[in-house]
């Protein structure tokens, strides 16, 4: 047997690699070099974040169904040039302010000390700002539908899990490279050559992903066993080859209990993993004072995201193992590994009290833990996409799963900025669980974070109990 399928798993790993770091290059710059410059307030960064995420929901609805109709490799070909382009774009912001605002340069605008101008400045970087995040959501929101896609091609249900769990590890090695990285290219030569960098990477795989990708049955490197392994879930007659190749609409995927059911968990649990993603260096500078460009800020994000990367790896494995040593059925295991992993992210509610007694290392190991818990849970929840939809209608499922889960995000992230501002504005008068100020406003996003897996488990279940493919008609 061939094993190319593990070759398309890698491409996968590593354009979801490209799409964290570009997505996190904001994160690490924001505190240390773009608030200065700028001007932002917590609630100004939190608009951008929000506001990147409520674009990406929205354009994920459509991706999914654009990447259906371009099929696999023009559609993801498109989305990560698409999404390279917005994050070199981010580069571009500081010039385009002080052109916007009448200065000679950007040095000049810099040196701006009068409030109105101020005031003029921040407004004007950050809907520039916004217009760079937008071209990078609208890209980004390909990544998942063809990546799921393109899983379902390649792997048979019983493997599905474990190779999203791989390509979706992307998103940890992504977030465990920016901090290593991202601030250090800022330090040196600006934060700008940060996203120029970065963003070039994307245009790098583009020229990979053409030269590398066919459909299985079409792929001169898959030979006759690797095929007949991928088809094995197949029922080889032609009603199912037609069935398959049906496109599903909107209207008729909302009519089914299972896009509700993964819809209702991506949006209760992908907002905990973006706010961790955008707000973690700004909590370490904000509570214990570590940029992230020094050497403990950029090990305290490594290591986090180191325990992410390893941990998660075991989350995809998980349902293979109640598959295949206990005999579960596949959607039957993929719920119980992931009712599992819910649990894990209840200890983000110590995270706080612990930081006080222990410091920042506690907070590091216990939000790593968290996030590994939902790198396993993601990995399992969009592999039920392909255990209940038709392959043609996998990447409309995801998307619109995506876009639920981006809707989630922009209520954690827009709120949290806006909770943030209040809380550090009323000091000692704003209080929750023992803490005052921002401190308190942190408890209270990491008490949602605790309990969103619990709660987006249980209505998946009810909504749908048992296992139950859908048929397109």
């Amino acid at each position: 047997m061939t094993n190319w399928r593990w070759v398309m798993c890698a491409m996968l790993f590593f354009a979801t690699t490209v799409n964290y770091m570009d997505r996190q290059v904001l994160s690490l710059t924001f505190k240390e070099f773009i608030q200065p410059e700028f001007h932002w307030t917590d609630s100004d960064y939190g608009t951008i974040t929000g506001i990147f995420s409520i674009a990406y929901a929205i354009f994920c609805l459509f991706a999914g169904k654009f990447v259906d109709w371009m099929g696999t490799k023009k559609g993801y070909l498109i989305a990560i040039v698409v999404w390279s382009l917005g994050a070199v774009l981010h580069a571009a912001c500081g010039w385009g302010t002080a052109v916007l605002e009448g200065y000679a340069s950007v040095d000049a605008m810099r040196m701006e000390v009068a409030a109105d101008a101020i005031l003029g400045i921040s407004a004007t970087s950050v809907w520039l700002f916004l217009a760079c995040r937008m071209i990078l959501g609208l890209g980004e929101a390909g990544n998942f539908p063809a990546a799921i896609k393109v899983t379902a091609e390649y792997f048979p249900k019983k493997d599905r899990a474990f190779a999203t769990s791989i390509f979706n590890a992307g998103a940890s090695v992504g977030a465990l490279a920016a901090p290593a990285t991202i601030p250090l290219l800022a330090k040196a030569w600006g934060w700008e050559m940060a996203f120029i960098i970065i963003g070039a990477l994307g245009f790098i795989w583009a020229a990979v992903w053409i030269f590398v990708y066919d459909k299985p049955t079409e792929s001169h490197h898959v030979n006759d066993a690797e095929l007949a392994y991928i088809n094995q879930d197949e029922i080889e007659t032609e009603v199912k080859a037609v069935k398959e190749e049906k496109q599903m609409s909107f209207v008729e995927a909302f009519k089914h209990k299972q896009t509700w059911s993964f819809a209702f968990g991506k949006f209760m649990t992908d907002g905990v993993w973006w706010f961790f993603l955008f707000w973690a260096p700004a909590y370490f500078q904000d509570q214990f004072g570590i940029k992230a460009s020094d050497p403990e800020g950029i090990a305290l994000i490594f290591t986090l995201y180191a325990i992410v990367t390893i941990v998660s790896l075991f989350g995809g494995y998980l349902p293979k193992i109640f598959v295949e040593k206990k005999g579960m059925e596949p959607y039957a295991g993929r719920m119980l590994a992931m009712l599992i992993f819910a649990f894990f992210p209840i200890i983000a509610l110590f995270a706080q009290p612990l930081g006080g007694v222990w410091g920042p290392w506690a907070v590091a190991i216990i939000i790593g833990i968290v996030g590994a818990a939902h790198q396993s849970w993601s990995a399992n929840i969009f592999s039920t996409t392909g255990d209940m939809f038709p392959k043609s209608a996998v990447a409309t499922i995801t998307g619109i799963g995506a876009m639920a889960g981006g809707l989630g995000s922009f209520l954690i992230n827009k709120g949290s900025g806006m909770l943030f501002d209040h809380a550090a504005g009323l000091g000692d008068a704003f209080a929750f669980m023992g803490f005052t100020g921002k401190p308190a406003g942190y408890m209270i996003i990491f008490c949602i974070c605790a309990v969103a897996y619990l709660i987006g488990w249980s209505v998946m279940k009810m909504l749908v109990p048992k296992y139950k493919p859908v048929v397109v008609e």
